[in-house]
């Protein structure tokens, strides 16, 4: 249930109904928003636990949480959330993009990709270093290598850095050198996971599952969340249909969908979401015009001979072409790039 205390209420009056809301054995969490705050107490409840909270100092009023994801629910937090990583910003008016090769192949593709996206306006570098791939066979990426190029290429240009993690086991590692650490399709439902990058002070990208529904792609944030990491952003990336013309069917509908439900930034994948380098840039377009909250596009040098989805990556010059029209829409709709 969520503790709305007044506009009016102290910060001693909060630290005291966060007491009380622990007192009960429940989870407490504090969101502190714009008007007021509110503490959002999770567990198991009593019979008594509503009238015993209503009675507290500076409390407003009690309410149940329907949704079935408690800390991701607009009913917890009304205002949409802004995750700011470096000069990334993605949420609140804000359109983020991060762009990039899907993997670290070489210093030199790494370092002109990371200028190349710079130069366009987008402010994180994304790069695979650990790629999970279908076949065993297939490159599976330079691993803490391809960490540290990445961290090089922020060293010169300054752009936030994004890359799957996919054990547990690496999460220090690649917590060492990354700035958004994120959480694959295969990986969605990977619970231990997920808690794990909860409990690490990085912001989360985490990628809906090919087959995954709304709900279960929310209560996959919910993980995250209920280990206290507030900086996560969904990725809508396509899901699996019947449909054979596109790599997945990329919809763009999730968008006005999860800014009802949740408070959390919505980022749109066109590249994996449609799966031809043709389709991407009117595909990222058309998700700034739905409201997306940012984009994740790869860009590659040489996307003939890249190691890993080179038929679906931007050229240099087509990604900056494709900036600038996602500008155009964002500025007419009050928005910005960031």
């Amino acid at each position: 249930m969520i503790v709305v205390m007044e506009t009016t209420a102290t910060q001693e009056q909060i630290d005291h109904m966060t007491e009380r809301v622990r007192k009960l054995g429940l989870k407490a969490n504090v969101i502190v928003g714009t008007e007021r705050t509110v503490i959002a107490a999770i567990g198991e409840k009593r019979e008594d636990t509503k009238d015993s909270l209503a009675s507290g100092p500076g409390v407003s009023s009690v309410m149940p949480i329907i949704a079935p994801y408690k800390m991701a629910s607009r009913e917890v937090r009304p205002e949409p959330t802004q995750v700011q990583v470096r000069e990334f910003r993605a949420g609140n008016g804000i359109c983020g993009v991060m762009a990039g090769p899907c993997s670290v192949e070489s210093e030199e593709q790494l370092m002109s990709a990371a200028r190349a996206v710079k130069a366009a306006g987008a402010t994180a570098l994304r790069g695979g270093a650990f790629k999970p791939r279908t076949s065993p066979y297939s490159f599976q990426g330079m691993k803490e290598e391809g960490l540290k190029l990445l961290a090089a290429a922020r060293e010169e240009t300054g752009l936030a850095v994004v890359t799957e993690i996919m054990s547990t086991d690496d999460v220090e590692l690649v917590a060492k050198y990354a700035d958004v650490l994120q959480i694959g399709a295969r990986n969605m439902q990977n619970y231990r996971l997920l808690e794990a990058v909860g409990n690490v002070d990085r912001a989360v990208l985490l990628k809906r599952g090919a087959s995954a529904t709304m709900d279960e792609f929310l209560l996959a944030a919910e993980y995250i969340l209920n280990e206290g990491n507030e900086n996560v952003m969904l990725c809508e990336r396509g899901i699996r249909t019947f449909e054979d013309h596109t790599r997945f069917t990329l919809p763009l509908a999730s968008v006005p969908y999860l800014h009802r439900k949740t408070h959390l930034p919505v980022i749109i994948d066109p590249s994996h979401g449609t799966g031809h380098t043709y389709m991407v840039p009117d595909m990222a377009v058309a998700a700034v015009a739905a409201g997306a909250d940012g984009l994740i596009i790869e860009v590659h040098p040489d996307p003939e001979n890249a190691l890993s989805d080179g038929y679906q990556s931007l050229e240099f010059n087509q990604f900056q072409a494709t900036m600038d029209r996602c500008r155009v829409v964002a500025e007419a709709l009050g928005r910005s790039m960031g």
